[in-house]
């Protein structure tokens, strides 16, 4: 079983796929503004940053190019004292090849993966195993992205078939999603949980100004947390956070008072 009293991890989405300054002024685009970022959230409690770039643009990238100028920005402001999780998000922008190749030319730590995206049928396993696989023997550290019930019943069907190995891996339940009104609540956490054998570590991450409680909530049940601008850009009493290192402390103080350790970077490293 979870255990509810083991260090938790708070990681920090600082930008997404989609969110610019005319959002926050302190959305973090360039590899400098990720790196100062990644420092004062480092600061206020997380041991993990999951990281997104952009193109010339502003737009959703998979460049592994901008991927490494990022990663090499945050190991200069941080060191290794955060694990550096990039995204294969798709963004309307990139098929299951791309996102695949990305991962592969760049050979993260550490990655976050939509079951989804990457195997959404019989004829997308192929592919999707062989690259799951690949992760595991190249120790990249997966986290399967789960938005439901039924793409938990799809994680847990490819987990039984080896399609995804059982090799170290945790998960991410997402509340809520990227449309009006689509704030999440606590309880929208229970299904994922109901399904879930604790035989993984998993997170949570949830949409809109109810984000802090549905963290809370994950603590208590033995989860862990990502917060952030990606999904949400205010504090618990509604008000707009200076910055993403604001929802770290918000939700490091919280936990603090639950009583349950955070974990730095070196034990999620350990953990996996």
């Amino acid at each position: 079983m979870t255990n509810a009293w083991a260090p938790l991890i708070l990681a920090v989405a600082p930008n997404g796929a989609y969110k610019t300054h005319q959002d926050h002024r302190a959305v973090p685009i360039t590899p400098a503004e990720i790196a100062d970022t990644a420092a004062r959230c480092l600061d206020a409690g997380a041991a993990m940053i999951h990281l997104h770039v952009r193109d010339a643009d502003g737009r959703h990238s998979l460049d592994p190019g901008a991927y490494r100028d990022a990663i090499t920005a945050v190991r200069s402001a941080v060191g290794e004292k955060l694990v550096i999780q990039i995204t294969s998000e798709a963004g309307k922008r990139y098929a299951p090849a791309q996102q695949m190749a990305t991962v592969r030319a760049v050979k993260p730590e550490a990655v976050s993966l939509a079951v989804r995206e990457l195997a959404p049928d019989t004829k997308s396993e192929s592919d999707a195993a062989t690259f799951f696989h690949w992760l595991a023997k190249e120790h990249v550290v997966p986290q399967y992205i789960l938005y439901c019930e039924q793409d938990a019943a799809r994680y847990q069907d490819l987990v039984n078939r080896n399609v995804i190995p059982g090799t170290p891996h945790w998960l991410l339940f997402v509340l809520g999603k990227y449309s009006a009104g689509s704030d999440s609540a606590p309880q929208a956490l229970l299904p994922f949980i109901e399904r879930h054998d604790n035989t993984v570590p998993w997170a949570v991450c949830a949409f809109g100004h109810m984000e802090h409680a549905c963290g809370v909530c994950a603590a208590c049940l033995g989860g862990h947390v990502r917060v952030g601008f990606e999904n949400n850009v205010l504090l618990p009493n509604h008000s707009v956070a200076a910055d993403n290192a604001a929802l770290i402390a918000h939700m490091r103080n919280t936990v603090s008072a639950l009583g349950r350790p955070l974990a730095d970077a070196d034990t999620l490293r350990d953990m996996f």
